[in-house]
């Protein structure tokens, strides 16, 4: 247990048996009212954002999420299946916790996985991969746009702005995070 005094950026609480992480944390002193801590939450699960005040001695559960190294196997119903690569075991991991990181995965991927309990929260790609070229605009239909871009569409099924000199078969480096073509590999 720590008191809402001592929350910070980046720690995680438990919260009506739900875990959030912890965006931002501000003590907040009125002249005539109590202070207390104003506190923006982030689900682990549904990234869904929540404001709360708690008085300053309020007494709060910190949870300690574990990291893994997970490798990507294949698709699977409502989920995606991982191998643990330090246990070796096989975990399942829901739809709504990859979101649109699922256009970045691939078998063999590794990626970082928090987890508390038998649960994924969160997944983390690598900030950079490289990913081959599936299909590319015609050059015709590039011609239409400005900037002398075209839109590529990876192995993956991304589909990210690329420079005209990129064509079909191309292995390229992208940053999954601004979700940005860096180079030809």
């Amino acid at each position: 247990m720590i008191l809402a005094s001592q929350l910070t950026s980046g720690m995680t609480i438990m919260m009506a048996k739900k875990p959030y992480r912890v965006e931002s944390a501000v003590k907040v002193t009125a002249q005539k009212a109590n202070p207390f801590v104003k506190v923006k939450l982030r689900h682990l699960v549904s990234e869904e954002t929540v404001e709360k005040n708690f008085r300053l001695t309020q007494e709060l559960e910190e949870v300690a999420l574990e990291e893994h190294r997970l490798e990507y196997l294949y698709p699977e119903d409502d989920g995606h299946v991982f191998l643990d690569v330090g246990t070796l075991d096989v975990m399942k991991v829901l739809k709504d916790v990859i979101g649109g990181k699922v256009h970045y995965l691939k078998e063999g991927i590794e990626v970082k996985g928090s987890c508390f309990g038998p649960t994924i929260f969160a997944v983390d790609l690598p900030q950079f991969l490289e990913l081959m070229v599936s299909s590319v605009e015609t050059k015709e239909e590039a011609g239409r746009q400005s900037g002398g871009v075209r839109i590529a569409v990876l192995e993956t099924g991304a589909r990210l702005e690329v420079p005209p000199f990129i064509d079909v078969g191309d292995v390229i480096k992208v940053d999954t995070r601004l979700e940005e073509y860096i180079q030809r590999v």
